[in-house]
């Protein structure tokens, strides 16, 4: 057995927090599937999602076959909703925050955060230096453009122009490496566009 947490992620906060992150954990669970280790994947073996490597330095080191739910679930928690900085966004637009998750997910924090920051300048002047760190600055400069914009116009822009970042990098990455062609149409159909818009100014707190 590993000696990583074989628990389900407990967020600290309201329930309605805590509920929303669990949400989004198995929502991406179940767009990942289970194990695989297709040949021309970058990541190599993964279950859930979770690849070798992920696991490896979260301290799991047992089979990825066998790679618990519960080690999955607190990876997800801590490597791609509290270390990008993306936690303190959930009660102020759970539907953004699940698209930077869900992004992040599939291609690391670095692309979505700095989209992210790019979006906030181009929709709101935010003045954010775009460096994919998104921290206290990045989620006052949201709650700043929300007010001004108004939570649901906010949220369906910012929706709309990260699923276009989004669509643009995969094609891209497609292009530049010929492999990668055998997954750029299920990324399109399950990554891109994947948030509903009708989440859009509805709390979680």
């Amino acid at each position: 057995m590993s000696a990583a947490r074989d628990a389900s992620p407990k967020p600290k906060g309201k329930a309605g927090i805590a509920a929303a992150a669990i949400a989004m954990i198995a929502g991406v669970i179940a767009v990942e599937g289970g194990w695989v280790n297709h040949p021309a994947d970058p990541g190599g073996e993964t279950n859930m999602g979770i690849t070798k490597a992920v696991a490896r330095q979260n301290g799991y080191t047992g089979p990825m076959r066998t790679l618990p739910r519960g080690v999955a679930e607190s990876i997800y928690y801590d490597t791609y909703l509290v270390r990008p900085g993306y936690a303190p966004l959930i009660p102020i637009d759970a539907a953004v925050t699940e698209e930077l998750f869900d992004t992040t997910v599939n291609m690391g924090p670095a692309r979505p955060s700095r989209w992210f920051q790019l979006e906030l300048n181009a929709l709101c002047s935010a003045g954010l230096v775009a460096d994919g760190r998104v921290g206290a600055s990045t989620i006052a400069a949201f709650r700043t453009c929300q007010v001004r914009l108004g939570a649901v116009k906010l949220c369906r822009a910012m929706l709309d122009r990260l699923d276009a970042r989004q669509r643009a990098e995969y094609e891209r990455l497609a292009r530049v490496n010929p492999k990668l062609r055998v997954f750029l149409r299920g990324w399109i159909a399950h990554r891109v566009g994947n948030v509903d818009r009708r989440k859009c100014g509805v709390a979680s707190s």
